[in-house]
């Protein structure tokens, strides 16, 4: 990158939105060199805080006319690598971008900005008796506008759907500083091509985002949490398609094997409900009333064949209990490893018990510790793989291997390489697997149409 480009920009950026929203102490750089991937850092030139529109316009012209790198970047939550700036150049935060514009209750939709926090927007959806259903497992520290980028699901994917399902309409800036709006307060539209859906989950390397039209749904008045504990991941994985197939539809089936199980209880060093089962299914029910959900109660346990007790939650108190093993998941590996990597592979729902066992055996000849957990429901499955007392050279080695042979058997099963967490800069090296080289040059061929000198978020996707 040009040093005296950047001494401009820097200046032309001061003078154009503000020296306060520019940012060159090594101190604060700092901060924005990273986010929640494991053992991945990379210093940014200059920090921008926007805090409107207006300053992501300015801050993405002048980039353009010195040709420097722009990295959008909303609560640094992702787990791929996504925010990290590996050209080096400007960290464009939207962080300070957090208002919710507006709950319409009449129309059942939100307008917000891309900083506001999803469980902001849930708590606040929720004082109107209605409901934003994306629930990404970092909901209270992840932002709207990240969801929309890395295309995020959750545990309620199963009934409700994903990030992408909710989006009506669009306010968006390219490269180039022009702002364009697309959509809005419509359930439908046909008016041109699908920006919504080319953006949603581009992972910010065509445009950054800085309005959401979000769909919002009625909240359900009744809803109750079971944690079903079984002997076995496959007993527990078994269950899932019975369940949809008798046409109850639970808006959560999340599961934990064994090992994630034992894992949460060293962190916790605590009792946790069934810490010595094989599995866990944590399923959230919710419908109309107390009578539908005791009807669908009584239905599942006539299907379920557990030698365990199945608890039930109602209260706020019972469910944060019922909830912590699974919440503690990825904290516990953290403590556990401070160098992992995990992929969120996904495959269909059927496929996912021989898949974890492959997985499994696998990873056990290679003497690797291993945490499984995912969303049942939709066939999304979260390996993470533990470096513990390895040798760091040795774990290099093995890592693109064991990353290869995850990804090969996703696909051999039917799935593909991520559900919710993007491509990014860990899994782009793999695309090949997924993505015919046909596919790919279409895809290269959108990033220039909306890119063409390549400045936004550089090195990921591809």
């Amino acid at each position: 990158m040009n040093k005296t480009a950047l001494n401009k920009a820097v200046l032309s950026l001061r003078k154009s939105i503000g020296r306060d929203k520019v940012i060159t102490d090594p101190y604060m750089l700092d901060q924005f060199s990273r986010d929640e991937t494991s053992d991945i850092s990379e210093f940014p030139a200059i920090v921008v805080r926007a805090t409107s529109v207006t300053d992501v316009s300015k801050t993405l012209a002048i980039c353009s006319k010195y040709n420097i790198p722009a990295i959008p970047r909303g609560a640094g939550t992702g787990v791929t690598g996504g925010a990290i700036p590996v050209k080096h150049g400007l960290v464009l935060s939207v962080e300070q971008m957090n208002n919710i514009i507006e709950i319409d209750k009449e129309n059942m939709f939100a307008v917000v900005e891309p900083g506001v926090i999803t469980k902001t927007l849930q708590d606040a959806a929720l004082e109107h008796g209605l409901m934003y259903p994306p629930d990404p497992a970092s909901l209270d520290s992840c932002s709207i506008g990240g969801n929309l980028a890395e295309g995020a699901g959750g545990p309620r994917a199963v009934k409700y759907g994903t990030t992408k399902d909710y989006v009506t309409g669009l306010e968006f800036v390219l490269p180039n500083g022009a702002v364009i709006n697309t959509g809005g307060k419509i359930v439908k539209n046909a008016t041109g091509y699908n920006f919504i859906g080319i953006l949603v989950g581009s992972e910010g390397t065509l445009a950054v985002i800085t309005k959401i039209y979000l769909k919002l749904i009625p909240a359900p008045p009744a809803v109750i949490d079971l944690l079903i504990p079984f002997d076995s991941i496959d007993k527990a994985l078994n269950i899932v398609p019975l369940l949809l197939q008798n046409r109850i539809i639970p808006s959560t089936i999340e599961f934990m094997e064994e090992d994630a199980i034992k894992l949460v209880k060293e962190f916790l060093k605590e009792e946790i409900p069934f810490g010595n089962a094989g599995a866990h299914l944590l399923i959230q029910i919710d419908g109309d009333s107390e009578d539908d959900l005791m009807k669908d109660l009584d239905r599942l346990n006539n299907l379920i064949n557990t030698k365990y007790e199945i608890i039930a939650a109602n209260t706020k108190i019972q469910k944060e209990r019922l909830w912590k093993t699974r919440r503690s998941i990825r904290e516990s590996i953290k403590n556990a490893s401070s160098i992992f990597f995990g992929e969120d592979t996904v495959v269909p729902r059927s496929k996912v018990p021989v898949f974890i066992k492959d997985i499994k055996t696998y990873l056990n000849t290679e003497s690797l510790r291993s945490i499984i957990y995912g969303h049942a429901g939709d066939g999304n499955v979260h390996i993470n793989i533990l470096k513990g007392d390895m040798n760091i050279e040795k774990w290099n080695k093995l890592v693109p291997k064991i990353k290869k042979y995850i990804f090969k058997k996703a696909i051999f099963y039917g799935g593909t390489l991520t559900g919710e967490h993007g491509i990014g800069l860990t899994k782009k090296n793999y695309l090949n697997l997924a993505v015919s080289k046909e596919g790919i040059e279409l895809s290269k061929r959108i990033k220039a149409a909306f890119d063409p000198n390549s400045i936004l978020n550089p090195g990921k996707i591809f």
